[in-house]
């Protein structure tokens, strides 16, 4: 059986760190201008897994423009690294860094390394023995990531069980594993996600004036809506009588932002009228708090409606 990402990202940092010494090995994930510690072998810096860097400010970011050496025994005479905000927040005499590459080939993140001391100049003819592991450790990430993608589907073909009866969407049990899931891959792979929560506003309305029946039809238009604005990764869910919710898989704040607003322009012109809120998983807190904050924010909708 093939090793997992992070045991062999694991393994290549304690290797890495008993071969060539420094003070922090890691291997991390580039969102946006998130810069996500996935796994860290660190023995003088105090980084911790999981913590939330600033990309623009690293030397990997200017690594990976090729605006310095992968291999920099002396960081400190490499310009680019020298004035980057990271040499003036954390003390770096030695810079190790080579791109972690994803199953679409973009950028997914870095095996990197640094020391508070410049190194032997012999250094840099490791170079190409480093980049090896860290183009080993790109293969084992693109095989799983192909693997991961495999069993959303499986998921999904496997889930009647998780069906709303009356819009075909999944239901609140559906949603509930969906995110948990998801939120094992966001923990593991440091992916970004969003949830965008949507209420109808006239569902009672229409029952009351018009019929059951006319309520039913509304709550399968809006799902009709709701299918037709989100993207084939995205999960939509009736979790209740008249509340939707959305998980943005793998979609940063900008992305689910433009998402939420197609949502209301397709729920308009079938005209539904509804209220929106939307919230971005944090990697300190998880999805079930973004799902708990898009929900307080469709209220927030709701009530400033309301009140105009």
């Amino acid at each position: 059986m093939m090793e997992s990402f992070a045991s062999a990202s694991r393994r290549a940092l304690q290797f890495l760190q008993k071969q060539y010494g420094f003070g922090l090995w890691m291997v991390t994930r580039v969102d946006g201008n998130n810069w996500i510690i996935l796994t860290a072998e660190d023995q003088t810096y105090g980084m911790a897994e999981g913590a939330v860097l600033k990309w623009s400010d690293s030397f990997c970011s200017r690594m990976v423009e090729g605006l310095g050496p992968n291999v920099a025994p002396d960081s400190n005479a490499v310009d680019a690294y020298a004035r980057s905000p990271v040499g003036r927040q954390l003390p770096i005499g030695a810079y190790v860094g080579f791109p972690l590459v994803g199953a679409d080939g973009a950028l997914f993140g870095t095996l990197c390394a640094i020391d508070p001391a410049p190194q032997s100049a012999e250094l840099a003819y490791q170079e190409e023995f480093i980049r090896l592991i860290a183009d080993l450790l790109s293969e084992v990430l693109r095989a799983e990531l192909i693997a991961v993608n495999a069993d959303r589907r499986l998921e999904r073909a496997v889930d009647q069980a998780r069906r709303d009866e009356l819009t075909s969407l999944y239901n609140r049990r559906g949603w509930v594993e969906f995110l948990e899931s998801e939120e094992r891959r966001c923990r593991r792979y440091g992916h970004p996600a969003c949830v965008i929560a949507v209420d109808l506003d006239d569902l009672k309305a229409v029952n009351d004036r018009h019929g059951h029946a006319a309520g039913d039809e509304m709550l399968r238009a809006a799902a009709r809506a709701l299918s037709t604005a989100v993207r084939s990764i995205d999960i939509i869910a009736r979790t209740g009588g008249d509340e939707f919710m959305v998980l943005c898989i793998e979609c940063d704040a900008s992305h689910a932002g433009a998402l939420m607003e197609r949502i209301r322009q397709v729920l308009a012109a079938a005209d539904i009228r509804a209220s929106l809120g939307m919230a971005v998983r944090s990697p300190e807190t998880g999805l079930y708090v973004t799902a708990h904050n898009a929900d307080q924010a469709m209220y927030r909708d709701k009530a400033d409606r309301k009140g105009r």
